[in-house]
């Protein structure tokens, strides 16, 4: 079964007025050279407090713990899923606003691998249909283009398999090049969700972006933008 929406190529800078209306930051933890993770109780984090900069790489992969007879991260687990329930492919994307207005996704669905030198200054690395990479799914952000930036949406969706969120332990990872690593575990209950909306990274002062943990289940890309206000426009699509 697949995802039932990718997206048509817009870059209408119309419709600017939605804003990041998702979630002010507050309770910002400080400065730490541990990993940062990101909760209920503490769902923001300043990348620029964090010592951020240069190069944001952004990881999904899968905890063992809480999937049947599994061990490891990432391409093991992706197979001890695939053989259990008739195949998985999960992916890691991203929405992107830029400060011109321009907006669209990152993502494998549609070939929308985006560009890290030029906009959206966002890129997905090779999509894993198989399950074979232990490293899970990697995006890369550009943050010396940061003032060009609005706000991401880092998202993840099953594009094939039977929803299993609930199972699979998610957890993303968001290195900046300088500073601690930002966690954001996938630990709300999913149900029959096959997407989830991970974090939303505001620009709020022009070098700086506040990364906000959302882990919001939804059902497709339509239900995602209308969540967040995006305005994209959707069809359905393949990889």
């Amino acid at each position: 079964m697949s995802i039932d929406y990718t997206k048509r190529s817009t870059d209408s800078s119309a419709d600017s007025s939605s804003g990041s209306s998702a979630g002010s930051p507050s309770g910002t933890p400080g400065v730490s050279l541990n990993k940062v993770t990101l909760t209920k109780s503490s769902p923001s984090v300043s990348l620029s407090k964090q010592g951020g900069g240069g190069r944001l790489h952004v990881n999904l992969n899968w905890n063992a713990q809480g999937a049947a007879g599994a061990g490891g991260r990432g391409g093991l687990l992706k197979r001890v899923l695939s053989a259990g329930q008739g195949g998985i492919d999960l992916d890691l994307a991203s929405l992107y606003e830029l400060a011109d207005g321009r907006k669209g996704v990152v993502q494998a669905l549609g070939n929308a691998f985006g560009s890290f030198e030029t906009p959206p200054y966002v890129q997905l690395d090779a999509d894993d249909r198989t399950g074979a990479s232990t490293g899970g799914e990697n995006l890369f952000v550009n943050l010396a283009h940061v003032s060009e930036i609005r706000r991401l949406l880092i998202f993840a969706f099953i594009y094939s398999g039977v929803p299993n969120f609930d199972q699979a332990g998610a957890v993303v990872t968001l290195t900046p090049a300088r500073g601690a690593p930002i966690e954001v575990r996938l630990d709300e209950r999913a149900g029959s969700a096959r997407m989830c909306a991970i974090a939303l990274l505001t620009n709020q002062g022009g070098n700086d972006l506040i990364v906000n943990r959302e882990v919001r289940y939804v059902g497709g890309h339509q239900e995602l933008d209308r969540a967040f206000g995006w305005g994209l426009n959707w069809t359905p699509g393949r990889k």
